[in-house]
């Protein structure tokens, strides 16, 4: 007989990090006593999935009510305890006291093993008028049923955080068919892209009447009778119905705080690659914590819901298989969002992360369609690359596009786990028929320009030069050319079929920029003449993906 006590696993927080290491754990135990502490009346709930309610893409409320007390308990045999929380943690005695947030009554909880997965909470920052109802943030299912109802009375929306949770927010009122003003302090939308790569996201924006509002910051609030007054720093003045927050998060690490965890730079509460605290009997998961980025092997908080789930699960292994548990192999910060028809999103390290870091690194841009561009529904994708020129090692990719984005991301961000190169891209074999991918999917063509770059084939330029020296041709057909001109005032067209005929018409001791609408045409003829004895350069990803995300790569057949 058995007379082992069984271990008591009590864990804080409900939703993401929380109810998946409960979950795990009961797989790995079947006697363990796991208790889960959860502050609001809600657990392991999709919280992804709010604005999408508040639009009227999901339907039903209860799709997002993943699975509630009574089903952990039939099917898990879990002890649920919502509308309860933490309160203190005594350490030494290895017990947590916690309260009713009803009834204010208080109990204190033995643990053998303590998970914090308190999450993150909206930033609210102390300015004028924030107090007033109609400021909103979105958190939990009752911040989602608040926004709900006020937007069924609202005309005028106001969405202040133009980062992922911001553009979701203001695509559901556009479809719900508010008025809305997207507020941003910095000077583009998603913050975290290299701004080229959200070019087209913001005409996708603005084409469903989204009002932009970039490079300007919210001073505070004015309170009306009708309507509060969004007072942004330039002096602007931003009525509306409704407003949402969306201008980051905190940790919750007031508990880990007080009971004397060690805590990173900003807050979070560190955690090794095992996800264990400064007390190896107390772990921490989820938005909370600070961890290690898997490109620059530095600290780094990241607060998405995939990452959240995995660090339950290794929780759950190291506490109940530790000799199995795989350590935490680092964030890569892998994410997406939809606004309308384009999608946006990175894995890894952007461009002017990898710069303000100081780290040697090279970068491509590409633009194809999704799949084969014979078949129907093509679609443009852009995808930009960034490496390591001493390694040739992935360091990041951003995509944005109208299909097929997510799909690329993830390649790209299964060879970034896996210590992939640029040569490893192209040689990729990934799946391919005509209504699925190309026979040279992006992902191998990104692959294709970063080596061509890297062997000296191809030299590429971000921007189109404004050097009056430099001999910038567009290479597009001439009728292209024209409607749609490239914004440089000394730019000579010489179509790439006219150009080995024609090439006598530059001069061989001026430098050479070629421009087209997809950087693919321009690198053709970047090749033509750095044969000829020309010194040139070639606009990477084209007209679309640096200069204007609706330049087409060939005129429409009337």
């Amino acid at each position: 007989m058995n007379t082992t006590k069984p271990l008591r696993f009590v864990i804080i927080g409900g939703v993401a990090a929380g109810a998946s290491a409960a979950a795990r754990a009961r797989r790995l135990d079947e006697s363990a006593e796991i208790i889960l502490i959860e502050r609001g009346p809600d657990v392991s709930f999709a919280n992804c999935g709010l604005p999408y309610f508040i639009g009227g893409e999901i339907k039903q409320r209860e799709a997002l009510a993943v699975q509630t007390p009574q089903t952990l308990k039939a099917m898990l045999n879990l002890d649920v305890r919502t509308g309860t929380e933490a309160v203190v943690i005594d350490r030494p005695s290895k017990r947590v006291q916690v309260r009713s947030v009803a009834s204010g009554a208080t109990e204190w909880l033995g643990y053998d093993k303590l998970l914090l997965a308190p999450g993150a909470t909206p930033l609210r920052p102390h300015m004028p008028g924030i107090d007033d109802p109609r400021i909103h943030t979105l958190r939990s299912l009752q911040d989602m049923d608040r926004i709900h109802a006020a937007a069924a009375n609202a005309t005028q929306v106001a969405v202040i955080g133009a980062g992922f949770i911001g553009l979701e927010m203001a695509e559901q009122f556009i479809r719900l068919g508010k008025k809305v003003t997207l507020v941003e302090v910095q000077n583009q939308i998603l913050p975290p892209l290299d701004r080229p790569m959200t070019l087209l996201l913001e005409d996708e924006l603005r084409r469903h009447g989204v009002e932009l509002a970039l490079g300007d910051g919210i001073a505070g609030f004015e309170r009306g009778a009708q309507q509060v007054t969004c007072l942004l720093k330039s002096g602007r003045r931003v009525p509306a119905d409704l407003v949402v927050l969306s201008i980051g998060v905190r940790p919750e690490t007031g508990l880990a705080r007080d009971a004397g965890l060690a805590l990173g730079e900003r807050g979070h509460i560190h955690v090794d690659q095992f996800m264990r605290t400064s007390d190896p009997d107390v772990y921490a998961a989820g938005d909370a914590i600070e961890t290690h980025d898997h490109v620059g092997r530095m600290p780094t908080a990241v607060p998405l819901g995939g990452p959240a789930n995995r660090e339950g699960r290794l929780v759950a292994d190291h506490i109940f298989r530790p000799a199995q548990a795989k350590p935490f192999p680092g964030m890569l910060g892998t994410a997406i969002v939809r606004a309308f028809d384009v999608s946006a999103g990175l894995t890894g390290w952007t461009e002017k992360r990898i710069k303000a870091a100081g780290l040697p690194y090279r970068t491509i841009t590409v633009n194809d369609n999704h799949h084969a561009g014979y078949y129907p529904g093509a679609k443009p994708i852009i995808l930009k690359l960034c490496w390591d020129p001493q390694t040739g090692f992935i360091l990041g990719a951003q995509a944005t596009g109208m299909a097929g984005v997510d799909k690329r991301l993830d390649v790209i961000a299964t060879a970034l786990a896996g210590g992939l190169t640029i040569d490893d891209l192209a040689e990729l074999e990934l799946s391919y028929a005509p209504p699925f991918g190309s026979a040279k999917d992006i992902v191998n063509i990104a692959g294709f320009a970063a080596v061509n770059t890297r062997d000296g084939l191809l030299d590429p330029v971000e921007t189109i030069p404004v050097d009056p020296n430099i001999q910038v041709v567009d290479v597009r057909p001439a009728a292209l050319a024209k409607a749609h001109p490239v914004p440089h005032a000394g730019v000579m067209n010489i179509p790439l079929p006219e150009l080995r005929k024609r090439s006598a018409e530059l001069d061989p001791s001026r430098p050479v920029v070629t421009v087209c609408a997809l950087g693919k045409t321009s690198y053709f003829a970047a090749r033509v003449l750095s044969q000829r004895g020309f010194k040139v350069k070639s606009l990477t990803g084209g007209l679309r993906a640096t200069h204007d995300p609706r330049t087409p790569a060939k005129l429409p057949t009337p």
